[in-house]
């Protein structure tokens, strides 16, 4: 079955109001009907360029994310959690189809994602539960500021949305009117406040799925609330140890900025736990915490995303599983990719992932049933564009990040190889040491083997560009209206 075709199956199914029969993973042993009525509601919460390394939980020592750090005692923690195209509209394209960014398309910010395959939303939908989203979409394409049509919204129910803005006080959204409405402060906590509401409102029978997208901690760094980066003095943050010399005045000003939101984030994550145990919809719930990408904040003396380096393509990825106990969580290290993400929360819902979905589904991972599937994740960045110019050298690669390595490759040549057991920060590429010529050689095989399996030829980006019809600018970016 093909992508299109499977996606009308789908369709049609949901025009025949036709709900799948449902199966509780995580209630063993109840009778059909309490499984029923009790199947796992999802509150998906991702941030926008969140680095895995900016939680107290993982150690950072500048981060305050108490709330965060209570919730990583309870979960399953991914901690190398990767972002397979680290930039925004790929991972949510990724996220919401299941796909590597060459087969959906949206290898590009500010393109309109095609409603070929099958969305997380619709896979949802087919199996009985109520879908809403909240926040920023940056998947439609039509310009920044734009009205998205019930058409264009993937199959998602309840909506409060704007395409992509990162003015956090002055912040707009539509819902299924086309006329814009202003959300009345820092958009994040009122967006965390709607998303409670809407918690409150679906304690019945019906679970649901609801995704909440947050801008922060995305620059402009310095427009969290007073309060929250009143904690941050830059002149006594501990900085990492591969920000240059020359840069760290910089890094000092936007970290000190980005702790802020960080911190106003995590209060909203202790906003959503508390509603989830007011209304008794925690022992029920699937609460999953993460980002769609990293931020370099002048590690390698680099900014933003698209880098193949750890603090851009790492993110934070917290699962909380319906019943967990207080102290319950634990640690995996196998690393996974954005297109795992979709097949895997269907997947602990009772839900069979779409054959349109590329990702692998780790759920019997998540439940302590099977070994990972695999021992790598892909990372890609299949066209050099905006911040990352190829005057500012940007270029095409791909690359694998395991447990322990980082392996990357250009068109012409391998690039980057990183030991990250011996040197976590990444300062010292192996690439050309003889001592990791042998581990080289098979990181590539390893690379080339994972390509074929997902069907990725490794183009030029322009070719790309050429076959999905785009048109850019001299910097390689889809121009939008702001």
């Amino acid at each position: 079955m093909n992508a299109t075709t499977d996606r009308r199956s789908f369709l049609k199914a949901l025009g025949g109001g036709l709900t799948l029969g449902l199966t509780n993973p995580f209630a063993a042993g109840d009778s059909g009907a309490a499984k029923a009525s009790r199947h796992p509601n999802v509150v998906f919460v991702f941030a926008d360029q969140w680095r895995a390394q900016a939680t107290g939980y993982m150690g950072d020592p500048n981060a305050k994310t108490p709330h965060l750090d209570r919730l990583a005692g309870d979960s399953v923690n991914f901690v190398n959690a990767v972002s397979t195209c680290p930039v925004c509209t790929p991972y949510r394209a990724s996220l919401i189809t299941g796909q590597y960014a060459d087969r959906h398309g949206a290898f590009l910010n500010d393109v309109c994602l095609s409603d070929t395959a099958v969305s997380i939303a619709q896979a949802y939908r087919h199996g009985g539960y109520q879908t809403a989203y909240i926040g920023k979409w940056h998947l439609d394409g039509h310009g920044r500021s734009a009205y998205i049509p019930q058409e264009r919204r993937q199959g998602f129910e309840y909506w409060k949305v704007l395409e992509c803005t990162h003015n956090y006080n002055k912040s707009y959204y539509f819902d299924d009117s086309p006329e814009k409405k202003l959300w009345p402060g820092y958009d994040a906590a009122c967006q965390t406040q709607d998303a409670c509401a809407y918690i409150r409102r679906h304690t019945g029978p019906h679970p649901f799925a609801l995704f909440l997208s947050w801008g922060p901690p995305h620059n402009p760094y310095q427009t969290a609330p007073a309060r929250h980066r009143a904690l941050f003095d830059p002149a006594t943050l501990v900085l990492p140890d591969n920000v240059p010399k020359e840069k760290e005045a910089e890094a000092r000003r936007d970290l000190a900025g980005y702790y802020a939101h960080c911190h106003a984030l995590d209060e909203s994550i202790g906003q959503l736990l508390k509603t989830l145990d007011e209304t008794g919809l925690s022992r029920n719930t699937l609460f999953v915490f993460t980002s769609d990408h990293g931020d370099m904040l002048y590690s390698q003396g680099e900014i933003r995303k698209q880098k193949p380096f750890d603090e851009s393509i790492r993110v934070p990825f917290l699962m909380r599983c319906p019943g967990a106990a207080p102290g319950s969580g634990r640690t995996i290290t196998a690393p996974i990719g954005t297109p795992d993400i979709m097949p895997t929360l269907l997947g602990l819902c009772g839900l069979t992932p779409p054959d349109s979905a590329q990702g692998a589904d780790w759920s019997k991972v998540v439940r302590g049933m099977a070994p990972p599937p695999a021992e790598e994740a892909l990372i890609a960045c299949y066209t050099p564009f905006g911040e990352w110019t190829r005057a500012r050298g940007g270029r095409e690669f791909r690359g694998i990040r395991t447990e322990r390595y980082t392996y990357v490759r250009t068109l012409d040549s391998p690039w980057l190889l990183y030991d990250n057991e011996k040197d976590p920060s990444q300062k010292h590429n192996r690439i050309d040491d003889p001592a990791y010529a042998e581990r080289a050689l098979e990181l590539d095989e390893r690379l080339k083997a994972r390509l074929k399996s997902v069907g990725d030829r490794f183009l030029k980006g322009e070719e790309y560009i050429q076959q999905w019809g785009y048109t850019v600018d001299q910097s390689g970016t889809v121009p939008y209206t702001a």
